[in-house]
């Protein structure tokens, strides 16, 4: 990590305590606020927050019951988490707008974020985020092995019902932004053929109609993690939209 200022504490939020990591200060920019994907918590975008602090406050967060947060007994659907992200910035006296990135699942509850308080959002990256017709348009063209595979790992906070239902709410409320949006797909993903690496390239730009100013991003070397893979490519995006 880079010398930016950095600081690690919990938050009270409804009944549990939420584990949040702030680099950097809040200046007059917007504030990165970075979800991470399905069992993923802030430990996946570490490497990248000290880059991003040079400019601007990042905040980094454990969802419920994973990394250093304790567990919510409310069901783990999107609105619910994205719920509980907004009172956690507001006891932080964390002031919008915020700049939301959100990875795989997390890039669901980032869209959802922007979909309900719109006024608090300056921007949102979505990278490789889950499509919201994804079991319906993409599973089934997988092999058998990989599908059950898939829902197999649905153990380690919301249940695969539950992640069904937030797919459901993000397209049942979903309505077009005026924000710059940036879509960052994957372009090496693993155990794809060519014809599905081509699917998942033509649903990730179909989520640039969320907004009427939307940028489509190909991460031509990575896999799922693009910030792990090139972290630049991430970074770059934020940036721009900071």
């Amino acid at each position: 990590m880079s010398d930016c200022l950095f600081e690690e504490k919990y938050v009270k939020v409804k009944h549990f305590n939420i584990c949040v990591k702030v680099f950097g200060e809040q200046k007059w920019k917007p504030t990165v606020v970075m979800d991470a994907g399905y069992g993923d918590y802030s430990k996946t975008w570490e490497n990248i927050a000290p880059v991003i602090a040079e400019e601007t406050g990042v905040i980094l967060y454990d969802r419920a019951g994973l990394g250093n947060s304790e567990k919510s007994s409310t069901p783990r659907t999107s609105d619910n988490m994205v719920d509980e992200l907004k009172e956690m910035l507001t006891e932080m006296n964390i002031h919008p707008p915020y700049l939301l990135v959100g990875h795989s699942f997390g890039g669901v509850n980032m869209r959802l974020f922007a979909t309900k308080y719109p006024e608090k959002v300056s921007g949102l990256i979505l990278v490789d985020s889950t499509p919201e017709d994804y079991r319906e348009d993409f599973l089934p063209t997988m092999p058998a092995e990989f599908q059950k595979a898939y829902k197999d790992q649905f153990v380690y906070e919301s249940n695969y019902k539950e992640f069904i239902e937030s797919l459901k709410l993000v397209k049942k409320s979903r309505k077009q932004l005026n924000i710059p949006l940036a879509v960052i797909a994957a372009g090496k993903k693993a155990h794809y053929s060519a014809s599905s690496q081509q699917l998942w390239n033509n649903m990730q730009k179909e989520l640039l109609t969320i907004s009427t100013n939307s940028r489509f991003i190909l991460a031509e070397n990575s896999a799922h993690y693009i910030q792990y893979d090139e972290p630049m490519v991430v970074v770059e995006a934020i940036k721009r939209l900071i």
